[in-house]
């Protein structure tokens, strides 16, 4: 084995856990205003995009992340036209969106200028084309505060976030307070989706501290997870809603939803997907009621950056 330290992308999953990623070139690394960012071309995955030491995206599988993320909340919404999306600087959660024929405009707000236009320059194919996109409005700035400050009510707000580290720009925006502010910003049947970490064995106490502040806001909290095989296992999504129950929807009917909107590029994402990502295990569905930790603006939660 190759053991240079220079040809290994070490992804530190928590203090006693790491895996490592066969670098074969270092096309960008820099610290942004906010995050130091790399950009890797890896061995399995191909080009990746890595925030402070761990990887965010890779062209091999990105698809599966963002499919996940994008289609189960607007295929449960029955028509969503406004979308707003806190993080997702790839473009790729925004391409996601824009294929659904309802939408109208779409509002993406990443803080980070800088990993959107490294993504752009590194990861075309990840966006392929949304940002010129007539429907869009690319902002940087504070996702929170303009939420706050906004009078508009969508019809579906996305949580594309890294995850919450100490001084990372992400860790407010996992707070019962902010998913109040979420709320406050949806029309009467909108919905939220948030990306809420690792679902494996070892690794649930960002996912079930997200699902129970979500509960502790909005009256249906749907928990999913699908394999991410860049990130080394199983990741965790929620959904809350005001209305309306994804876990609820029928494989036909996610199909029939799926053609009436034209949705003809989809690889991961379908009916019986749906299915498969909300029927969860067992140790899962325990641990989100016996864990019942909520997330505030004063108790924070920080995950773990080796």
């Amino acid at each position: 084995m190759d053991t240079d330290p220079d040809r290994w992308l070490r992804d530190s999953i928590n203090e006693n856990f790491v895996q490592l990623h066969r670098i074969e070139e270092v096309l960008y690394t820099g610290q942004t205003k906010y995050q130091s960012a790399q950009i890797i071309r890896s061995h399995n995955f191909g080009i990746c995009l890595v925030l402070d030491g761990k990887i965010q995206s890779s062209e091999a599988d990105e698809f599966i992340y963002h499919e996940a993320l994008v289609q189960p909340v607007m295929i449960t919404h029955p028509g969503p036209e406004l979308v707003f999306i806190a993080g997702g600087g790839e473009g790729a959660t925004l391409r996601e969106v824009l294929a659904h024929k309802t939408v109208k405009r779409a509002v993406m707000v990443d803080i980070d200028e800088e990993v959107v236009a490294l993504s752009q320059k590194y990861l075309p194919n990840h966006s392929q084309g949304a940002f010129k996109d007539r429907r869009t409005e690319l902002l940087h700035v504070d996702a929170r505060d303009y939420l706050a400050k906004s009078n508009e009510k969508f019809d579906i707000v996305i949580i594309d976030l890294p995850d919450p580290i100490e001084a990372g720009p992400a860790y407010l925006l996992y707070t019962k307070e902010f998913y109040k502010i979420a709320c406050d910003s949806l029309n009467d049947s909108g919905m939220i989706t948030v990306q809420a970490g690792s679902a494996s064995l070892t690794e649930l106490l960002n996912l079930t501290a997200v699902y129970n502040t979500l509960k502790s806001v909005f009256p249906i909290v749907t928990t999913y997870k699908t394999d991410m095989p860049c990130f080394g296992g199983p990741w965790g999504f929620c959904i809350a809603s005001l209305k309306h129950d994804p876990a609820r929807l029928s494989i036909s009917e996610v199909d029939s939803r799926i053609a009436n909107r034209s949705l003809t590029g989809l690889r991961f994402y379908d009916g019986l997907t749906h299915q498969g990502m909300f029927s969860l295990p067992r140790y899962l569905r325990d641990a989100l009621v016996n864990q019942r930790k909520i997330i505030t603006d004063e108790n924070p939660l920080y995950l773990y950056i080796g």
